[in-house]
């Protein structure tokens, strides 16, 4: 869900092709290599010795599927993934982020969704949530009002959004029919707009966007599948060239420019009923609106709760702030492996 995510190897023009159809197989649960295996069997002994990860009592974001998207972020190099699981633990330590988001206020988190990219409530064919974040909406008022929020409070919202990202919705998708199951769903499709976007406005949410986009490549690795970039303005090659240095090179293939007729290309991606109008399906949502449930997601939660939640053994729960005692027995972020 990072932010605003371009390629110095995708076309700064409308995307040609006339299919999207990415692997969301390779390297997940099911679908391992031997060696894949072993790399993560080696991982998980590497961050147990650590004491970062007690494969009897672990922590609620220590599951399989959030561990490989560390190891896959790092090329099934374990040693490598430690250090970046190293340093997202200590960074969720260091910001209290199982407290903060346990205790974040409903009203203030549902205020927040308007700044940032926003479930539309569908996925797409491979059963990925489909995303939205339309630019120009963030403009006027609303710009001004995300820019009158101090600092941290900014970033804290961006922690709480990322959280119902991984442990509710990521895991809805997971427990919903989808083509690849039994495999999980750890990542999702966006689509971000830049209709009636204007230059200025760009870059005076310039440092926003980047620090949005650092926190996800940090601390939840491999959260994107694909990014459609869609009704891209002529200036287009410009942001492309200020933006491009914020992402890894794995995060900058994943960007399809799409143009202003997008729907062909994300048919492909998305079933019309799960498409939004304004990209060239038929389902009757924009950026202002709640998430449209499908009928499967009905079924299993009936709406979608307001605030902090998260998914568990089925069922729609809020999160928990830890308690004295579990924190004394969490593992250290200072480990060494």
């Amino acid at each position: 869900m990072s932010m605003f995510s371009l390629s110095t190897d995708a076309q700064a023009q409308p995307f040609k092709g006339e299919k999207i159809d990415p692997d969301v197989t390779s390297g997940h649960l099911s679908h391992l290599t031997p060696d894949q295996q072993s790399a993560f069997a080696a991982f998980k002994d590497i961050i147990a010795k650590a004491q970062l990860y007690s494969p009897q009592r672990p922590h609620p974001v220590h599951d399989e599927p959030s561990l490989l998207r560390f190891l896959r972020a790092r090329r099934f190099d374990p040693q490598k993934a430690y250090k970046q699981f190293a340093d997202a633990e200590a960074w969720r330590k260091k910001h209290n982020v199982d407290a903060l988001y346990a205790t974040f206020p409903v009203d203030e988190f549902e205020r927040a969704r308007r700044f940032y990219p926003r479930w539309t409530g569908r996925r797409d064919k491979n059963g990925l949530p489909v995303y939205v974040y339309r630019i120009a909406s963030l403009s006027g008022p609303l710009q001004k009002e995300l820019n009158s929020v101090p600092p941290e409070r900014r970033y804290q919202r961006i922690v709480a959004l990322y959280e119902t990202m991984t442990r509710f919705v990521l895991r809805l998708c997971t427990h919903l029919p989808h083509r690849t199951a039994p495999t999980p769903i750890s990542s999702v499709t966006t689509i971000i707009d830049l209709d009636r976007c204007t230059l200025p406005t760009l870059w005076s949410l310039r440092s926003h966007l980047q620090e949005a986009s650092a926190l996800a490549t940090a601390n939840y690795p491999e959260t994107l599948s694909t990014i459609a970039v869609v009704n891209s303005p002529s200036f287009f090659p410009t942001v492309w060239n200020w933006i491009k240095p914020w992402f890894d090179e794995g995060t900058r293939r994943k960007v399809h420019v799409l143009g202003k007729d997008p729907g062909p290309t994300l048919r492909t991606l998305i079933d019309p009923k799960d498409l939004p109008k304004p990209y060239g399906g038929d389902l009757d949502w924009t950026y202002e609106d709640e998430p449209a449930l499908d009928d499967a997601a009905k079924s299993a939660i009936g709406e979608m709760p307001k605030g902090p939640a998260i998914f568990e053994d089925g069922e729609v729960r809020r999160p928990t702030a830890p308690s004295d005692s579990d924190a004394t027995a969490a593992p250290s972020a200072a480990g060494n492996p």
